[in-house]
């Protein structure tokens, strides 16, 4: 199977082959370091993190983004979360709905994740992605009411993977779906929460293209006869 791993290794290759850069650059560091620290902090976060950043690396190609803009959008997608060491464990883990005073906590962790990121110069593109992670096409969203085409691309991209794999993950206040039943929770909120023409070329493109991935990796994987 293709881990976030993989693709963020495929993506600095990429990226360094065009800069001339080593693997074990700088913002790579930053970005081992923060991942390290969200482990520490929050170790069931691996792999919802890990997850959205496959759909995202797999929703790049689907879109020819080229390398740079691919491993930005990868490495937003796995730190799209950061801010999250900010917020208290009660609220993180809380099983009933939050309070109005935590609600307002919670939305601010894509500020703070922005902030952190900001502290490495290199990670600036991808702080301003994972700012933009939860705005809505409808202009509903926060930190900063985006609508439409005023949110970046990458974050409406990351947006749908997010919703994807927390919905057949599952969250402490909400049991796992489906993925049809995920697909379908998408499709209802094409135009509303979510990019409609995003919707469909995840639909169309990007879960096709991983189902394709899955099997080959288990023909391969299965003992010849």
């Amino acid at each position: 199977m293709v881990t976030a791993t993989d693709a963020l290794r495929v993506a600095d290759r990429r990226m360094y082959s065009q800069k001339g850069q080593r693997a074990d650059s700088a913002s790579s560091q930053t970005r081992g370091v923060l991942l390290r620290v969200l482990h520490e902090r929050e170790p069931e976060l691996e792999r919802h993190l890990d997850g959205v950043a496959r759909l995202a690396a797999t929703f790049g190609r689907a879109l020819s983004f080229d390398a740079e803009e691919q491993d930005v959008l990868v490495r937003a997608a796995e730190l799209h979360d950061v801010g999250k060491i900010a917020i208290p464990d009660e609220i993180l883990h809380k099983r009933g709905e939050l309070s109005a005073e935590e609600w307002a906590l919670m939305r601010k962790h894509t500020l703070i994740g922005q902030r952190v990121l900001e502290a490495a110069p290199a990670l600036g593109q991808v702080a301003a992605v994972v700012r933009s992670t939860h705005e809505r096409w409808d202009g509903e969203g926060y930190p900063d009411g985006l609508a439409g085409r005023e949110i970046p691309l990458s974050s409406r991209v990351i947006l749908i993977c997010d919703a994807f794999n927390a919905m057949t993950e599952g969250r402490p206040y909400r049991a796992a779906i489906s993925a049809e039943e995920a697909l379908e929770e998408l499709r209802e909120g094409a135009g509303s929460q979510f990019d409609p023409q995003l919707v469909g070329t995840f639909v169309d493109e990007v879960l096709p293209a991983l189902d394709q991935s899955q099997r080959s990796v288990d023909s391969s994987a299965s003992p010849s006869k």
